[in-house]
């Protein structure tokens, strides 16, 4: 069995993110969100608020082969843990690709796994950083971001 393991922050999960998953829903028999800390960030949303929006999403989305984990410390000691066959990740830009390469390179070092890289396509403006953005400064942000994470940090972003 081909078991995909996405890891990320996810803080919070966007069209982007959405659309690198069902991609990789076309490559495995089943896909592991790995909800992690990256020590290089400031969380905005605890991990466990985006893993419940997350699950409502592969709910509405009708993934049951979708799992969603949190996890601390490396993605690919939760992604072994986890019996994952690849890592899997997101790549906007040529900067991205730089970044993520040299990440996988160490990954399959320590791991063995290999990474498979998905293109944002169209939604590759995406982040994470730019959606929170918009939204603390006022603006619309319905079109990045699924109806159940929205909700959610809209919510959240009240208080």
């Amino acid at each position: 069995m081909k078991i995909g393991f996405y890891a990320g922050s996810f803080d919070p999960f966007t069209n982007g993110h959405l659309h690198v998953l069902k991609k990789s829903l076309q490559l495995f028999d089943s896909v592991i969100i790995g909800i992690g800390t990256n020590p290089e960030k400031t969380r905005r949303f605890n991990k466990e608020i985006m893993k419940e929006a997350i699950q409502k999403l592969m709910i509405k989305q009708n993934f049951p082969n979708v799992s969603i984990i949190t996890y601390d410390g490396l993605c690919v000691d939760a992604a072994k843990k986890h019996n994952a066959t690849f890592l899997v990740r997101g790549i906007r830009n040529g900067m991205d690709y730089e970044e993520e390469e040299n990440l996988s390179a160490i990954n399959e070092e320590i791991s063995k796994l290999d990474t498979i890289y998905i293109r944002a396509g169209k939604l590759g403006t995406i982040s994470s950083s730019m959606v929170m953005s918009l939204l603390q400064n006022g603006k619309d942000v319905s079109s990045y971001l699924p109806d159940e994470i929205l909700k959610v940090i809209t919510q959240l972003n009240k208080h």
